[in-house]
């Protein structure tokens, strides 16, 4: 059986969600799924994450549904409970991150200086969030965090778009992308899911030409 970071790794992609209203969950995911990328990350920056959480959990447990943008162990404890399969963190946070560990749930810290994550590796963490990434030097800095910390294997976040995607996923250390390209706001809140499928499968055709290229 596959772990969460495995499920990820495979994909090489995490879309990054933001709902506004938690009955667009089901049919966002379905469009993901339909387009190659059976996952989403549903961020807590609205009230709505929840109940967006809890409706994909119930009604399509294929799809590997986390909980994004969490700050702290309360929000961590909400979204397991709505059954948030992974935490994803837009910093270090050391009581957010014993959490997650003790409940048995995989969390991706975001970290961008030596000094996190080293603090995220004594915690025993091993893959980190890079965010935001493009601002914060890129593939460049993570190719030269990794020398010192040849163990971390990372999820970049933060400006990954169809431009720079695939020179994140030919260095091996990087298992995936998050990527909010993939759900944009005005598709969600029109109902293009048809859209955001076909922008999935131009996505995954494009992941693919990476790993025949390696």
């Amino acid at each position: 059986m596959q772990t969460v970071e495995q499920k990820i790794a495979e994909l090489k992609i995490l879309p990054v969600v933001r709902l506004e209203r938690a009955e667009d969950a089901l049919p966002l995911v379905r469009a993901l799924a339909g387009g190659g990328i059976p996952a989403a990350e549903i961020t807590f920056r609205t009230a709505c994450a929840c109940d967006a959480i809890r409706a994909v959990a119930a009604g399509e447990p294929s799809v590997l549904v986390g909980a994004g943008t969490v700050l702290n162990a309360r929000q961590a404890g909400d979204a397991v409970a709505a059954g948030a399969k992974f935490i994803v963190s837009p910093g270090l946070d050391e009581e957010l991150v014993r959490f997650c560990r003790k409940k048995g749930v995989p969390v991706f810290p975001g970290c961008v200086t030596a000094t996190e994550v080293q603090r995220a590796v004594n915690l025993g963490l091993t893959t980190l969030k890079f965010f935001p990434a493009e601002q914060a030097g890129g593939l460049k800095t993570i190719r030269a965090l990794s020398a010192p910390f040849g163990q971390v294997r990372w999820m970049p976040t933060g400006g990954v778009n169809p431009r720079n995607l695939k020179e994140y996923l030919s260095f091996e250390k990087v298992i995936a992308c998050g990527g909010s390209f993939l759900t944009k706001p005005r598709d969600i809140a029109a109902g293009n899911w048809e859209e955001i499928a076909s922008l999935c499968r131009e996505t995954v055709r494009l992941i693919q030409s990476v790993s025949a290229a390696g």
